[in-house]
């Protein structure tokens, strides 16, 4: 993909709290209109072998945040649910879902853990992997913050300890490494976030702290470095502390993953780690403590980043081209608004529409391709926040706060909200909506709700 939407970016005009970034060139908007359909052919054709009911990683099946189908529930109360199962201890990793089976970490006496239920919640088996390292932030961190990923032939995870393991569908280990003992401790502020994700026959994740960064590919059945990328840029204090999770992307022929980190977005060739393309400009004041939280998220070729915090209303939103080759600094940027954002909630993408989550409650529904707002809404206020991402399945959005009140409302073309399901206890983890039905993990339990 060498450029988009440049012709349209050229006829969008200067808004108040936003600004367009003009093109340095421009094709027919027919030719991006092909490359996006393309695009996203191969996109449903990559996913076409999931099965509905799959919810593979921590952002589902697209890396969107999102998945289609119907009949899923928007009103419920904890004691009038499918199941509920008590978990060993309290993670921010979400549970993921492949056929019949449910997989999810947690701490477990110590030791850093996965369990494996079926979809009627009974406990299947449980496998340790070595001494937790709990968390120093103690209300919001976890030992087990960083979700699993499945490519259905294994399960794949990573905690605050630096345990990186591969273990078989029944719960064997296949492999284990601990990336602190080999590598040192990831010098981070806050305690580890990033989630692994699987392209090809390799395990991808990103250490990214304030020293000697990388992102790295493992091959998933002996669990060896294939390649590791140094990813080390200057820039003001915590920009370099990354919690971010890869995106997997598609750069011309090639499987790709984009990161972003450190005030920059690089994307990177998955069989070999070779640096395709990055893009900086995201930071032209060089504004210090602005770690990156939230994950991008992708909607036809356009990434759309945000940046800064919320929390202390210095939140921007900013979008990207894909593709391109070197420095795309000047040529790939595509708009910037600085009148709304995120902290710690990824955006979704969703029917062509992108939706952010704002730390008190916010939500905007957006225009990839300008920035502009379709419309803007608020969920119902309180003091607590919003640190787990929120989903949309099927038209509805579950936003799940702090407190443990977990939202539902009907997006799309209009906002309606929906439901007011308090579950009473803690949530830091993002709901998983599959075949009809919603799991929610709070601070003890995990719940099935239809």
């Amino acid at each position: 993909m060498e450029k988009g939407f440049a012709k349209a970016q050229s006829l969008l005009k200067k808004e108040k709290t936003g600004r367009t970034i003009p093109p340095i060139n421009s094709l027919d908007m027919k030719t991006t209109l092909h490359r996006t359909a393309l695009a996203s052919g191969i996109l449903l054709w990559a996913l076409s072998s999931l099965s509905a009911e799959d919810w593979p990683s921590w952002r589902g099946p697209s890396h969107t945040g999102s998945r289609t189908g119907e009949n899923y529930p928007t009103k419920w109360v904890p004691g009038k649910v499918a199941w509920k199962v008590d978990l060993p201890g309290k993670g921010a990793s979400c549970p993921i879902v492949w056929e019949n089976r449910i997989f999810v970490t947690s701490p477990d006496s110590g030791s850093d853990s996965v369990l494996a239920f079926n979809l009627e919640g009974k406990q299947l088996w449980k496998t340790g992997l070595g001494k937790e390292t709990p968390p120093k932030h103690r209300k919001l961190g976890t030992s087990s913050n960083a979700s699993p990923v499945t490519d259905g032939s294994g399960v794949f995870v990573y905690f605050k300890s630096g345990n990186l393991a591969a273990l078989e569908m029944n719960g064997d280990v296949r492999w284990k490494r601990n990336l602190v003992e080999e590598f040192g401790a990831q010098k981070l502020y806050w305690d580890q976030g990033s989630s692994p994700v699987v392209v090809d026959d390799l395990i991808i994740i990103p250490r990214l702290h304030a020293g000697n960064s990388w992102v790295a590919g493992f091959d998933k059945v002996t669990g060896k470095i294939r390649w590791k990328a140094e990813r080390n840029y200057k820039v003001p204090a915590e920009n370099d502390n990354g919690y971010t999770t890869p995106i997997p992307v598609r750069h011309g022929s090639r499987d790709a993953v984009l990161v972003w980190c450190s005030d920059h977005v690089t994307t990177y060739a998955a069989d070999d780690g070779a640096l395709l393309w990055q893009c900086g400009g995201f930071n032209p004041k060089g504004k210090k403590l602005w770690p990156p939280i939230a994950t991008p998220v992708i909607s036809g070729d356009i990434a759309v980043i945000p940046v800064g915090r919320d929390d202390r209303r210095q939140a921007e939103m900013h979008a990207v081209r894909l593709g391109g080759n070197g420095d795309v600094t000047g040529t790939h940027r595509l708009w910037e608004r600085n009148d709304f954002g995120v902290f710690a909630a990824s955006p979704i993408a969703y029917d062509g529409r992108v939706y952010i989550l704002r730390n008190k409650g916010g939500i905007v529904c957006l225009d990839p391709a300008t920035g502009k707002p379709f419309w803007e809404a608020e969920l119902p206020r309180d003091a607590s926040a919003y640190y787990a991402s929120p989903v949309i399945a099927g038209g509805v959005l579950y936003a799940a706060r702090e407190d443990g009140m977990v939202f539902s409302a009907q997006v799309g073309t209009t906002f309606k909200l929906l439901g007011e399901n308090d579950m009473g206890e803690q949530i830091l983890a993002t709901p998983v909506p599959f075949d009809g039905r919603l799991l929610i993990r709070t601070s003890k339990n995990l719940y099935c709700v239809n």
